[in-house]
């Protein structure tokens, strides 16, 4: 089953177990879906698509969520924390540290990267290796801590 159709069918679980907070999470990805979808005539949404899609989100709610705790409303920032969970359980498993350490190692190796002038040139090779299963802020982190 495509992840799309496992989203929209999980939509309707919850809506069927009175799942506010679910619901209203996955009513906005399907937005976001709907929206893409309609950007491109004629594109079909693919489960990598919908993986980029998830991952916005899931950025935003963790920025939204770290504004209303700057700003004092820790409902609210409790409330967008759930939301990013509820997109990270359609996300594939995230990459630790250590693997993530590997692979920079190994990219700087192929790269020939020295120095820290060469981050953007080892990133644009690390990026595709990684996508969609590491945060870019931790491997930015960590090629700026491997060529410093």
């Amino acid at each position: 089953m495509a992840l799309k159709d496992t989203l929209y069918a999980d939509m309707t679980a919850a809506m069927k177990a009175g799942d506010k907070l679910k619901l209203d999470a996955l009513r906005m990805i399907k937005a976001e879906i709907l929206k893409y979808e309609t950007s491109a005539a004629g594109v079909q949404t693919t489960d990598e698509n919908v993986i980029q899609i998830l991952n916005r989100a899931v950025k935003q709610r963790k920025e939204a969520a770290e504004g209303f705790t700057k700003g004092g409303n820790q409902e609210m920032a409790a409330k967008e924390l759930k939301e990013a969970e509820i997109y990270q359980a359609y996300l594939p498993a995230q990459m630790g540290e250590e693997e993530v350490k590997k692979i920079v190692q190994e990219t700087i190796a192929e790269v020939g990267a020295s120095g820290p002038g060469d981050i953007g040139k080892v990133m644009a090779a690390i990026m595709p290796k990684v996508k969609g299963k590491a945060d870019g802020g931790l491997v930015n982190r960590l090629v700026k801590e491997a060529l410093s």
